[in-house]
């Protein structure tokens, strides 16, 4: 539980005063959507024309996050109740991800031929420096409200995931099967459904603190 978020008035002693946001923040947010937008484009075309379902769910995941990013741009200025359902859609997107991830891996292990390892490590190195790039820009705004933590869960969370996925194209390299593909699949909706659930509850805690205040 964030001893912060109910324990004072989030806007005169919260980590971070978020009525003015940071300076940066809202720059470190554009450059972010940039980046999880093109790796998307990108992610999609290595996921079809390699046939690996992480690529794909690392791909659904950045385009997840240049939304998410965008709508915390979007709330950036509003009042706590804005933010707190903004993370809230954050929330029930990345549940939304994580049941879509694990209902792909499903239906691959009925058909499916193991995917082109090459294709699928290029791509997956790429993500990984991308989401160490925006993971070090947004490690500065961790330990704000439930916007800017869901922000910063996404980015570390993708980093794991394309780790993962370079792990998973090895296993296919090295085994010749699609199985190290869609255990990190699995793992990837896994951990999207753990990220969604502990979002929801700052979520919770936020907006019974903003109905008190």
């Amino acid at each position: 539980m964030d001893s912060h978020s109910h324990a004072h008035h989030g806007h005169d002693h919260g980590p971070i005063p978020l009525e003015n946001a940071p300076p940066g923040y809202r720059r470190v947010l554009w450059i972010a959507l940039a980046v999880n937008a093109a790796m998307f484009l990108l992610e999609i075309g290595g996921g079809l024309s390699s046939g690996s379902v992480s690529l794909l769910a690392d791909a659904i995941d950045f385009l997840g996050d240049a939304a998410n990013y965008g709508l915390s741009l979007a709330v950036l200025s509003m009042g706590a109740v804005a933010r707190a359902r903004a993370a809230m859609v954050k929330a029930v997107s990345m549940l939304v991800f994580g049941a879509a991830v694990l209902g792909r891996a499903g239906w691959a292990v009925i058909s499916g031929a193991p995917p082109e390892p090459i294709t699928m490590g290029v791509v997956g190195l790429l993500a990984l420096l991308s989401n160490v790039g925006v993971g070090m820009l947004l490690y500065a705004y961790r330990e704000g409200d439930a916007n800017m933590r869901s922000v910063w869960l996404c980015t570390r969370n993708d980093a794991i995931g394309n780790i993962a996925v370079l792990a998973a194209a090895l296993g296919v390299l090295g085994t010749g099967t699609r199985w190290p593909d869609l255990a990190v699949a699995a793992v990837m909706g896994g951990l999207a459904l753990s990220a969604g659930i502990s979002v929801t509850r700052q979520v919770r805690q936020e907006l019974a603190h903003a109905k008190r205040a």
